[in-house]
Protein backbone atom coordinates (compact mmCIF):
# COMPACT_ATOMS: atom_id res chain seq x y z
CA UNK A 1 0.00 0.00 0.00
CA UNK A 2 2.79 2.40 0.93
CA UNK A 3 4.60 1.63 -2.31
CA UNK A 4 1.52 2.36 -4.43
CA UNK A 5 0.92 5.62 -2.56
CA UNK A 6 4.49 6.73 -3.27
CA UNK A 7 4.05 5.93 -6.95
CA UNK A 8 0.83 7.93 -7.07
CA UNK A 9 2.48 10.96 -5.50
CA UNK A 10 5.38 10.72 -7.96
CA UNK A 11 2.96 10.51 -10.87
CA UNK A 12 1.06 13.55 -9.66
CA UNK A 13 4.27 15.54 -9.26
CA UNK A 14 5.15 14.84 -12.88
CA UNK A 15 1.86 16.11 -14.24
CA UNK A 16 0.83 19.64 -15.12
CA UNK A 17 0.51 21.86 -12.04
CA UNK A 18 -3.16 22.48 -12.79
CA UNK A 19 -4.01 18.84 -12.14
CA UNK A 20 -2.31 18.60 -8.76
CA UNK A 21 -4.76 18.54 -5.86
CA UNK A 22 -2.44 20.35 -3.46
CA UNK A 23 -0.56 23.64 -3.86
CA UNK A 24 1.05 26.54 -2.03
CA UNK A 25 -1.46 28.65 -0.16
CA UNK A 26 0.33 31.93 -0.87
CA UNK A 27 1.63 33.70 -3.97
CA UNK A 28 5.35 33.53 -4.77
CA UNK A 29 6.81 36.65 -6.42
CA UNK A 30 10.47 36.97 -7.45
CA UNK A 31 12.53 39.23 -9.70
CA UNK A 32 13.75 42.80 -10.07
CA UNK A 33 15.23 44.65 -7.11
CA UNK A 34 13.84 47.87 -8.64
CA UNK A 35 10.27 46.56 -8.75
CA UNK A 36 10.66 44.83 -5.37
CA UNK A 37 9.59 47.85 -3.23
CA UNK A 38 6.48 48.38 -5.37
CA UNK A 39 5.52 44.69 -5.32
CA UNK A 40 6.06 44.62 -1.55
CA UNK A 41 3.68 47.54 -0.98
CA UNK A 42 1.06 45.90 -3.21
CA UNK A 43 1.47 42.65 -1.25
CA UNK A 44 0.93 44.54 2.02
CA UNK A 45 -2.25 46.21 0.72
CA UNK A 46 -3.43 42.85 -0.62
CA UNK A 47 -2.92 41.34 2.85
CA UNK A 48 -5.00 44.05 4.53
CA UNK A 49 -7.88 43.69 2.08
CA UNK A 50 -7.97 39.88 1.96
CA UNK A 51 -7.72 38.55 5.49
CA UNK A 52 -8.86 35.15 4.23
CA UNK A 53 -5.74 34.84 2.02
CA UNK A 54 -2.10 34.61 3.01
CA UNK A 55 0.07 37.56 2.02
CA UNK A 56 2.36 36.97 -0.99
CA UNK A 57 6.08 36.36 -0.45
CA UNK A 58 8.20 38.77 -2.50
CA UNK A 59 11.90 38.10 -3.15
CA UNK A 60 14.52 40.26 -4.83
CA UNK A 61 16.48 37.99 -7.19
CA UNK A 62 17.20 40.39 -10.06
CA UNK A 63 15.29 40.47 -13.33
CA UNK A 64 17.39 37.82 -15.05
CA UNK A 65 17.44 35.56 -12.02
CA UNK A 66 13.70 35.91 -11.54
CA UNK A 67 12.90 35.07 -15.15
CA UNK A 68 15.17 32.02 -14.96
CA UNK A 69 13.26 30.75 -11.92
CA UNK A 70 9.90 31.66 -13.44
CA UNK A 71 10.64 29.86 -16.71
CA UNK A 72 12.05 26.73 -15.06
CA UNK A 73 8.67 24.99 -15.12
CA UNK A 74 5.23 24.74 -13.53
CA UNK A 75 4.52 23.65 -9.97
CA UNK A 76 4.82 24.46 -6.29
CA UNK A 77 8.59 24.91 -6.49
CA UNK A 78 8.40 27.63 -9.13
CA UNK A 79 7.24 31.27 -8.80
CA UNK A 80 3.82 32.48 -9.89
CA UNK A 81 4.94 36.00 -10.80
CA UNK A 82 8.29 37.57 -11.66
CA UNK A 83 9.09 41.28 -11.69
CA UNK A 84 11.40 42.78 -14.32
CA UNK A 85 13.00 46.17 -14.85
CA UNK A 86 13.32 45.35 -18.53
CA UNK A 87 11.18 43.45 -21.00
CA UNK A 88 11.48 39.67 -21.20
CA UNK A 89 13.91 38.53 -23.92
CA UNK A 90 12.95 36.20 -26.78
CA UNK A 91 15.42 33.65 -25.42
CA UNK A 92 13.74 33.76 -22.01
CA UNK A 93 10.27 33.34 -23.49
CA UNK A 94 11.65 30.37 -25.43
CA UNK A 95 13.05 28.93 -22.18
CA UNK A 96 9.56 29.16 -20.70
CA UNK A 97 8.14 27.36 -23.72
CA UNK A 98 10.85 24.67 -23.57
CA UNK A 99 9.85 24.00 -19.95
CA UNK A 100 6.10 23.90 -20.76
CA UNK A 101 5.42 27.34 -19.30
CA UNK A 102 3.24 28.26 -22.27
CA UNK A 103 0.92 30.88 -20.82
CA UNK A 104 2.98 33.96 -19.90
CA UNK A 105 1.03 37.16 -19.25
CA UNK A 106 2.89 40.47 -19.57
CA UNK A 107 1.87 43.53 -17.54
CA UNK A 108 3.77 46.78 -17.91
CA UNK A 109 3.31 48.68 -14.65
CA UNK A 110 5.08 52.02 -15.05
CA UNK A 111 8.37 53.75 -15.78
CA UNK A 112 11.57 54.27 -13.86
CA UNK A 113 14.74 56.28 -14.35
CA UNK A 114 18.21 54.86 -13.84
CA UNK A 115 20.20 57.30 -11.76
CA UNK A 116 23.89 57.82 -11.14
CA UNK A 117 23.98 59.23 -7.64
CA UNK A 118 26.58 60.23 -5.08
CA UNK A 119 26.62 61.44 -1.48
CA UNK A 120 25.13 64.85 -0.72
CA UNK A 121 28.46 65.52 1.05
CA UNK A 122 30.03 65.94 -2.41
CA UNK A 123 29.10 68.11 -5.43
CA UNK A 124 26.55 66.86 -7.95
CA UNK A 125 28.05 65.29 -11.05
CA UNK A 126 27.08 66.59 -14.49
CA UNK A 127 27.59 63.80 -17.00
CA UNK A 128 26.87 63.00 -20.62
CA UNK A 129 26.24 59.48 -21.85
CA UNK A 130 29.54 59.79 -23.73
CA UNK A 131 31.29 60.47 -20.40
CA UNK A 132 29.67 57.38 -18.89
CA UNK A 133 30.74 55.19 -21.81
CA UNK A 134 34.34 56.41 -21.70
CA UNK A 135 34.50 55.95 -17.94
CA UNK A 136 33.03 52.45 -17.76
CA UNK A 137 33.43 50.55 -21.05
CA UNK A 138 35.98 47.76 -21.21
CA UNK A 139 37.39 49.13 -24.46
CA UNK A 140 37.17 52.72 -25.68
CA UNK A 141 38.22 54.69 -28.75
CA UNK A 142 41.96 55.31 -28.88
CA UNK A 143 42.76 58.71 -27.31
CA UNK A 144 45.07 59.40 -30.28
CA UNK A 145 41.96 59.93 -32.41
CA UNK A 146 42.36 56.88 -34.63
CA UNK A 147 39.39 54.65 -35.36
CA UNK A 148 40.58 51.84 -33.13
CA UNK A 149 39.81 50.51 -29.67
CA UNK A 150 42.12 50.21 -26.67
CA UNK A 151 41.69 48.81 -23.14
CA UNK A 152 40.13 51.58 -21.05
CA UNK A 153 43.03 53.80 -19.88
CA UNK A 154 40.96 56.27 -17.84
CA UNK A 155 41.28 56.20 -14.06
CA UNK A 156 39.82 59.62 -13.12
CA UNK A 157 36.74 61.50 -14.26
CA UNK A 158 38.91 64.48 -15.29
CA UNK A 159 40.75 62.28 -17.78
CA UNK A 160 37.38 61.46 -19.37
CA UNK A 161 36.22 65.09 -19.50
CA UNK A 162 38.30 68.09 -18.39
CA UNK A 163 35.23 69.70 -16.80
CA UNK A 164 34.73 66.79 -14.38
CA UNK A 165 36.37 66.37 -10.94
CA UNK A 166 39.89 65.02 -10.65
CA UNK A 167 38.76 62.01 -8.62
CA UNK A 168 39.02 58.27 -9.13
CA UNK A 169 36.35 56.62 -11.27
CA UNK A 170 34.54 54.36 -8.80
CA UNK A 171 31.04 53.25 -9.73
CA UNK A 172 29.02 50.86 -7.55
CA UNK A 173 26.38 49.10 -9.59
CA UNK A 174 24.28 46.02 -10.24
CA UNK A 175 25.51 42.65 -11.59
CA UNK A 176 24.72 41.16 -15.03
CA UNK A 177 21.62 39.35 -13.67
CA UNK A 178 19.98 42.71 -12.95
CA UNK A 179 17.53 44.39 -15.30
CA UNK A 180 18.99 47.69 -14.13
CA UNK A 181 22.38 46.59 -15.47
CA UNK A 182 20.83 45.59 -18.82
CA UNK A 183 19.00 48.89 -19.15
CA UNK A 184 22.04 50.87 -17.99
CA UNK A 185 24.17 49.20 -20.67
CA UNK A 186 21.59 49.83 -23.39
CA UNK A 187 20.55 53.37 -22.47
CA UNK A 188 23.65 54.89 -20.89
CA UNK A 189 26.69 53.02 -22.21
CA UNK A 190 25.36 52.44 -25.72
CA UNK A 191 23.87 55.92 -25.70
CA UNK A 192 27.40 57.28 -25.41
CA UNK A 193 29.05 54.62 -27.54
CA UNK A 194 26.98 55.37 -30.63
CA UNK A 195 28.07 59.01 -30.52
CA UNK A 196 31.14 57.72 -32.33
CA UNK A 197 29.94 57.38 -35.92
CA UNK A 198 32.51 54.73 -36.86
CA UNK A 199 31.35 52.52 -33.96
CA UNK A 200 27.67 53.14 -34.77
CA UNK A 201 28.38 51.97 -38.34
CA UNK A 202 29.54 48.58 -37.03
CA UNK A 203 25.96 47.77 -35.97
CA UNK A 204 24.81 47.35 -39.57
CA UNK A 205 27.69 44.97 -40.30
CA UNK A 206 27.98 42.96 -37.08
CA UNK A 207 25.40 43.46 -34.32
CA UNK A 208 27.20 41.16 -31.89
CA UNK A 209 30.48 43.01 -32.26
CA UNK A 210 28.70 46.34 -31.85
CA UNK A 211 26.95 45.15 -28.69
CA UNK A 212 30.19 43.77 -27.26
CA UNK A 213 31.87 47.16 -27.75
CA UNK A 214 29.00 49.23 -26.40
CA UNK A 215 27.70 47.02 -23.56
CA UNK A 216 30.80 45.41 -22.00
CA UNK A 217 31.73 46.97 -18.67
CA UNK A 218 35.36 47.21 -17.60
CA UNK A 219 36.49 44.67 -15.00
CA UNK A 220 39.56 46.38 -13.53
CA UNK A 221 37.98 47.61 -10.30
CA UNK A 222 36.55 50.95 -11.45
CA UNK A 223 33.08 49.39 -11.74
CA UNK A 224 32.22 47.38 -8.61
CA UNK A 225 29.35 44.89 -8.73
CA UNK A 226 27.23 45.20 -5.57
CA UNK A 227 24.70 42.39 -5.98
CA UNK A 228 20.95 42.91 -6.06
CA UNK A 229 20.74 45.03 -2.88
CA UNK A 230 20.36 48.69 -3.84
CA UNK A 231 20.15 49.70 -0.18
CA UNK A 232 23.72 48.42 0.24
CA UNK A 233 24.86 50.82 -2.49
CA UNK A 234 23.24 53.71 -0.61
CA UNK A 235 25.10 52.75 2.59
CA UNK A 236 28.42 52.51 0.73
CA UNK A 237 27.93 55.93 -0.85
CA UNK A 238 27.49 57.53 2.56
CA UNK A 239 31.05 56.44 3.38
CA UNK A 240 32.46 57.13 -0.10
CA UNK A 241 31.38 60.71 -0.98
CA UNK A 242 33.12 60.76 -4.38
CA UNK A 243 31.92 57.33 -5.52
CA UNK A 244 28.85 56.99 -7.75
CA UNK A 245 26.06 54.43 -7.39
CA UNK A 246 23.76 53.11 -10.13
CA UNK A 247 20.15 52.25 -9.18
CA UNK A 248 16.51 53.05 -9.86
CA UNK A 249 14.90 56.45 -9.29
CA UNK A 250 12.72 55.18 -6.45
CA UNK A 251 15.81 54.55 -4.29
CA UNK A 252 17.01 58.10 -4.98
CA UNK A 253 13.57 59.42 -4.12
CA UNK A 254 13.49 57.50 -0.83
CA UNK A 255 17.06 58.48 0.13
CA UNK A 256 17.20 62.14 -0.92
CA UNK A 257 18.57 62.99 2.53
CA UNK A 258 21.68 60.91 1.76
CA UNK A 259 22.33 61.06 -1.99
CA UNK A 260 21.63 63.23 -5.02
CA UNK A 261 21.40 62.25 -8.66
CA UNK A 262 23.78 63.33 -11.41
CA UNK A 263 22.46 65.48 -14.22
CA UNK A 264 22.54 63.52 -17.49
CA UNK A 265 22.76 65.71 -20.59
CA UNK A 266 21.87 68.61 -18.22
CA UNK A 267 18.59 66.94 -17.14
CA UNK A 268 18.03 66.04 -13.49
CA UNK A 269 16.44 62.68 -12.60
CA UNK A 270 13.04 63.82 -11.39
CA UNK A 271 9.50 62.46 -11.47
CA UNK A 272 8.47 64.93 -14.20
CA UNK A 273 11.53 64.48 -16.42
CA UNK A 274 11.16 60.69 -16.38
CA UNK A 275 7.43 60.94 -17.05
CA UNK A 276 7.88 63.21 -20.07
CA UNK A 277 10.94 61.17 -21.23
CA UNK A 278 13.28 64.17 -21.26
CA UNK A 279 15.56 62.32 -18.84
CA UNK A 280 17.78 60.22 -21.14
CA UNK A 281 18.11 57.08 -19.01
CA UNK A 282 14.56 55.88 -18.36
CA UNK A 283 12.92 52.49 -18.87
CA UNK A 284 9.62 50.59 -18.53
CA UNK A 285 8.90 48.23 -15.63
CA UNK A 286 7.01 44.91 -15.89
CA UNK A 287 5.79 41.84 -14.16
CA UNK A 288 5.00 38.46 -15.73
CA UNK A 289 2.33 36.01 -14.58
CA UNK A 290 2.26 32.22 -15.04
CA UNK A 291 -1.24 31.54 -16.38
CA UNK A 292 -1.14 27.86 -15.37
CA UNK A 293 -0.94 28.87 -11.70
CA UNK A 294 -4.02 31.13 -11.79
CA UNK A 295 -6.94 29.38 -10.12
CA UNK A 296 -4.59 26.91 -8.44
CA UNK A 297 -2.53 29.13 -6.14
CA UNK A 298 -5.04 31.21 -4.13
CA UNK A 299 -5.07 34.97 -4.56
CA UNK A 300 -3.31 35.57 -7.89
CA UNK A 301 -6.35 37.21 -9.49
CA UNK A 302 -6.89 39.39 -6.41
CA UNK A 303 -3.21 40.41 -6.45
CA UNK A 304 -3.45 41.39 -10.13
CA UNK A 305 -6.59 43.41 -9.41
CA UNK A 306 -4.81 45.25 -6.62
CA UNK A 307 -1.69 46.03 -8.64
CA UNK A 308 -3.68 47.31 -11.63
CA UNK A 309 -6.13 49.39 -9.58
CA UNK A 310 -6.08 53.17 -9.95
CA UNK A 311 -5.49 53.46 -6.19
CA UNK A 312 -2.21 51.57 -6.75
CA UNK A 313 -0.72 52.49 -10.14
CA UNK A 314 -2.82 55.55 -11.04
CA UNK A 315 -1.54 59.12 -11.35
CA UNK A 316 -2.20 59.72 -7.66
CA UNK A 317 -1.81 56.11 -6.53
CA UNK A 318 0.26 54.87 -3.65
CA UNK A 319 2.95 53.49 -6.00
CA UNK A 320 3.55 56.98 -7.41
CA UNK A 321 4.13 58.11 -3.84
CA UNK A 322 6.85 55.45 -3.65
CA UNK A 323 8.61 56.80 -6.75
CA UNK A 324 7.12 54.78 -9.61
CA UNK A 325 6.25 56.85 -12.68
CA UNK A 326 2.68 55.95 -13.80
CA UNK A 327 1.83 54.80 -17.30
CA UNK A 328 -0.41 57.01 -19.45
CA UNK A 329 -4.09 56.26 -18.94
CA UNK A 330 -4.50 54.38 -22.25
CA UNK A 331 -1.63 52.02 -21.45
CA UNK A 332 -2.97 51.41 -17.96
CA UNK A 333 -6.30 50.43 -19.52
CA UNK A 334 -4.58 48.09 -21.98
CA UNK A 335 -2.48 46.24 -19.42
CA UNK A 336 -5.32 46.09 -16.91
CA UNK A 337 -7.32 44.20 -19.54
CA UNK A 338 -4.32 41.97 -20.26
CA UNK A 339 -4.14 41.07 -16.58
CA UNK A 340 -7.89 40.58 -16.21
CA UNK A 341 -8.20 38.37 -19.31
CA UNK A 342 -4.82 36.66 -18.86
CA UNK A 343 -3.73 37.57 -22.40
CA UNK A 344 -0.77 35.39 -23.35
CA UNK A 345 2.44 37.02 -24.61
CA UNK A 346 3.56 35.74 -28.01
CA UNK A 347 7.10 35.76 -29.41
CA UNK A 348 5.99 38.06 -32.24
CA UNK A 349 4.79 40.62 -29.67
CA UNK A 350 8.41 41.18 -28.61
CA UNK A 351 9.25 42.42 -32.10
CA UNK A 352 6.70 45.23 -31.93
Amino acid sequence: MKKSTSLLIAALAATSFSTVSYARDNISVVGSSTVYPFATVVAERFGRKHSDLKAPTVESTGSGGGLKLFCSGNGVDTPDITNASRRIKESELQLCKDNNVNGVVEVQIGFDGIVLANSIKAPTYKLSRKDIFLALAKEVPNPDGSESLVPNPYTTWKQVNATLPDVKIEVLGPPPTSGTRDAFAELALEGGCKKYEWIAAIKAQDKNKYKAICHTVRGDGHYVEMGENDNLIIKKLENKPEAIGVFGFSFLDQNSDKVHGALIEDVAPEFESIADKSYPISRPLFFYVKKSHVGVVPGIEEYLNEFTSESAWGDSGYLANKGMIPLPEDLRAKFKENAKNLVELKAEDLKK
